[in-house]
């Protein structure tokens, strides 16, 4: 198994993209921590892997430092180390820019951006004091690379989030910790649902030509990325080897953005 003997902390996992990764991590061996704002969707997930032996659920706010610190102190306590963060919390919320309003602004960023950088710092002194090196993971999206209209907040927090990677690839060398962002196009999740009447509205065009001429209108082949395409590429930079891999991103989405 790929991740046997590595604890893993995946945020934003009681749900879509964040609970796939789990489930794939800990079928690869891995212990690992659910952290979510639901506490009792967090709580099912873990006991769905095999309970506490296996896996716990952890109800955290990334934008709380009390609650950050806490769930990887809860984590170390449970499996005695942290090996894998993977920063997956977010949230997406559509609107042209002039219409934007600065409290939404300021929340889709905290929890991008505030989030990954609070559990960065303390799964970091985590793996520093432990000297067993580790692998960041960041959510990004093609958004990390490229603009779309009615998502100003997203883009630049998705945009931030390789700036940071590459700054924690750059200090975490001397430390065998790695960080890496993974750039999935659209996956059909729950979010992306939500947002598929809603740009409609905005537009002024039909949900089937939102999906069809906007979200997946520069892929190869007309597909949505899938969950498990996402979930395999968390594992394959979990599980890599060596800081040969670090200060990357790496996108997954039917050829929608090519580097």
């Amino acid at each position: 198994m790929h991740l046997d003997n590595k604890v893993a902390i995946i945020t934003g996992a009681a749900s879509g993209i964040g609970k796939d990764i789990a489930v794939l991590f800990a079928r690869e061996g891995a212990r690992v921590t659910i952290a979510d704002l639901n506490q009792n969707g967090a709580d099912a997930v873990a006991a769905g892997l095999g309970g506490n032996s296996r896996a716990i659920g952890v109800g955290v706010d990334v934008t709380n430092e009390a609650q950050v610190d806490a769930c990887v102190a809860k984590t170390v306590a449970a499996f005695g180390q942290v090996d894998i963060l993977v920063s997956n919390a977010g949230i997406q919320i559509v609107a042209p820019l002039d219409q934007f309003e600065f409290g939404k602004w300021k929340q889709l960023l905290a929890i991008h951006l505030d989030g990954a950088f609070l559990m960065t710092r303390a799964c970091l002194r985590e793996m520093y004091k432990r000297s067993r090196g580790g692998s960041i993971i960041y959510m990004g999206s093609v958004h990390s690379k490229e603009a779309s209209m009615l998502k100003g907040p997203y883009v630049t927090a998705k945009h931030g989030l390789i700036g940071l990677a590459k700054v924690v690839a750059k200090e975490g060398a001397k430390h065998g910790v790695r960080a890496n962002v993974i750039c999935p196009g659209f996956v059909r999740t729950p979010l992306v649902d939500e947002q598929i009447p809603e740009q409609a509205k905005e537009l002024g065009i039909s949900e089937q030509e939102v999906v069809k001429c906007v979200m997946l209108k520069e892929t190869v082949d007309g597909e949505f990325t899938t969950v498990e395409d996402v979930a395999q590429t968390a594992l394959f930079l979990a599980a890599f080897p060596s800081n040969a891999l670090t200060g990357q991103s790496i996108v997954v989405s039917h050829g929608w953005f090519m580097q």
